[in-house]
């Protein structure tokens, strides 16, 4: 064979996908930018790896070239409140502080807080770092998180400059203290300027606390559907990825490629990234290319697949077997007998978890599995 193709691969899947690793989403983009910039809170519901993150951290960039203030916080980095404080604190100084101030100016923001952070200047890079003293009363520490969370509203309105506060892995709101989400909701409501934008990686959770009327973000929102991107745009975006990398893709692997990642986007990327390194120099991504790369990429899903099919029962495991042949509706007669499945009560119990759990989807009547290569193993490996 050829010698492996030694120019840099351009697909990217796992991290943020940014500058060209970032595809489409241009309608997104500027519908959220647009929100952000008119004060608007929005709520991005999508199944995991479709690029929620990917599309903030877009947003942002284009943001901040408007002079719009941006701070985020990745809820799955604060397991307790005092740990949210921090980088909250943090965010605010980077981000909004050290634009508005100078450097002598920017910790006097920090003033009056009830508990007073200790802050460090990292030697490395000189970086603010914030800490606040576990043990403190509840009280104390409420009190301090809420004039964090005011904090961004007030400097932009004195500077009359627009802010954005973004939070990821919101559903962790929940664990960090059930009481949480009300004291930030009594502080959102407050500010009708800034704009909040929350993402969430556990959607059966992010749907209950914004689509719940007893919840205290009920309708509090906007609400953003991300959907796989359309097939024809992938194409254009994956033939001009081999074509700056001096590579041609055939139609044919081409076509293979969408026809089993069907436009989601971390599959599509992560095949294709497969397929790139399976491409000889000189020589063209053809179907030999294609079967090669999504057999290396079922290798290295195969032990997150294995544990996947270890936690699923019995049922649910003959439901992902049917579902993996022909997607449809399982609680259907004809299906349920042409998969050998029980009655419709134990598939719907069934259905239900694997979609809390995110390995169904459902399109109106039609369940299909979620992850597109969790079909091909289970297909390959688990029938």
């Amino acid at each position: 064979m050829a010698e492996r193709n030694e120019q840099r691969n351009p697909f990217r899947f796992g991290a943020l996908a940014l500058d060209d690793s970032f595809m489409d989403r241009e309608d997104e983009v500027a519908e959220l930018r647009s929100d952000v910039l008119n004060g608007q809170d929005v709520v991005i519901f999508a199944p995991r790896r479709y690029g929620k993150s990917s599309l903030a951290w877009r947003t942002a960039q284009e943001l901040v070239k408007r002079r719009v203030l941006v701070a985020q916080v990745d809820l799955m980095t604060t397991p307790t409140k005092e740990k949210f404080a921090e980088k909250l604190a943090k965010q605010i100084h980077e981000n909004i502080a050290s634009v508005l101030f100078r450097a002598k100016e920017r910790l006097q923001v920090f003033r009056g807080l009830r508990i007073a952070p200790t802050v460090t200047i990292d030697p490395e890079d000189g970086s603010v770092g914030f800490s606040f003293e576990a043990g403190r009363r509840p009280e104390d520490v409420d009190a301090t998180l809420e004039r964090l969370l005011q904090l961004p509203a007030q400097l932009s309105s004195e500077r009359e400059r627009k802010v954005v506060l973004i939070l990821d892995e919101f559903q962790e709101v929940v664990e960090i203290d059930p009481d949480l989400p009300k004291l930030m909701r009594a502080v959102f409501q407050e500010q009708p300027d800034v704009a909040h934008v929350y993402l969430g990686s556990k959607r059966h959770m992010m749907e209950r606390i914004f689509n719940d009327e007893n919840e205290p973000f009920w309708r509090s929102a906007k609400q953003m559907e991300l959907g796989v991107i359309p097939v024809a745009l992938f194409r254009r975006h994956i033939e001009s990825a081999f074509t700056r990398g001096g590579l041609v893709v055939e139609r044919e692997a081409l076509d293979a490629v969408l026809a089993v990642t069907g436009g989601h986007p971390y599959a599509t990327q992560e095949l294709c990234y497969a397929l790139w390194e399976q491409t000889a120099d000189g020589r063209p991504a053809d179907r030999d290319g294609f079967e090669r790369a999504l057999e290396a990429v079922l290798r290295s899903e195969h032990a997150h697949f294995s544990l996947v099919w270890d936690r699923a029962t019995s049922l649910q495991r003959r439901v992902l077997q049917a579902l993996a042949r022909e997607p449809g509706r399982p609680l259907g007669a004809e299906y349920r007998r042409q998969h050998d499945l029980p009655g419709p009560s134990s598939v719907q119990r069934a259905l239900q978890s694997l979609v809390r759990e995110e390995l169904v989807a459902r399109d109106g009547p039609v369940h299909h599995i979620a992850e597109p290569f969790l079909a091909e193993w289970i297909i390959r490996d688990a029938s």
